[in-house]
């Protein structure tokens, strides 16, 4: 037993004699191993995600995601939605509002990993024609928005 700080017994603390320990086998780790070797699980490994949109995008016909890549690469995906509508919004005679994107997260029943499960991306567009209530509807509008922005600290 060890004596606290101060008190006039001391011990000492054998040495473990190191020409006996074992020395360690720098071959033997987690991926070599085949008794511990990690493996995907089925239901993951047969896991595929697919684009349901009539957009020019990635995922069209479907494709192998692992639960670890899941959120960059639906995250990415998505993010492809969103330029989409940005350049349509750029466009003449159109407006993009807003453009939001969510994420679904699921948990794999078998493994127990959790990974993204997919993702929606929503858009609203306001669309000004050349007809006559469009070009009266954009006049409205700019004449009711005028004044709303002010700066308080000019």
């Amino acid at each position: 037993m060890l004596s606290p700080i101060g008190m006039s017994n001391r011990y000492i603390i054998p040495i473990a004699n190191v020409s006996q320990v074992t020395p360690i086998n720098t071959d033997n780790t987690v991926a070599s191993s085949g008794k511990v070797n990690p493996v995907e699980c089925e239901t993951c490994k047969n896991r595929r995600y697919q684009d349901g949109s009539d957009e020019m995008v990635s995922f069209k016909t479907p494709g192998k995601i692992s639960p670890e890549e899941s959120f960059a690469k639906v995250s990415a995906h998505e993010q492809e939605h969103v330029t989409n509508a940005v350049a349509e919004g750029n466009k003449p005679g159109k407006e993009l509002i807003s453009a939001t994107v969510s994420l679904k997260t699921a948990m794999c029943p078998e493994c127990g990993k959790a990974y993204v499960a997919g993702g929606t991306t929503r858009t609203m567009m306001k669309t000004y024609g050349k007809d006559p209530f469009s070009q009266n509807q954009k006049a409205f509008e700019a004449e009711a928005t005028k004044g709303n922005n002010v700066d308080y600290v000019a």
